[in-house]
């Protein structure tokens, strides 16, 4: 993977960040990066967000779920978020 996935991982980060929850890039020893998003207010509710191209030859990007289902375009940040934080929000949130 190269830098458009660090770049996109990194503006999903800021875009979950303004939405309260805890985000960072986190870097595998194999060198796969990854989204940790963590609820603060239930941090047993968390999601790991990765960001791949639909192809090689393709240069869309997309923001998958932990399980690997393609989640949202990686053009559109706001709307990545929009959704993780939908998915771990807590009761009553």
């Amino acid at each position: 993977m190269g830098d458009d996935n660090f770049e996109h991982l990194q503006r999903l980060v800021s875009e979950l960040g303004a939405r309260g929850l805890l985000a960072r890039v986190v870097q595998t020893q194999s060198g796969r990066r990854f989204v940790r998003v963590i609820n603060p207010n239930a941090t047993s509710l968390s999601e790991n967000v990765t960001c791949r191209p639909t192809a090689a030859e393709l240069p869309d990007w997309w923001y998958c779920w932990s399980w690997g289902e393609r989640m949202h375009t990686a053009d559109d940040p706001a709307g990545a978020a929009t959704k993780v934080a939908r998915v771990l929000a807590a009761v009553g949130e």
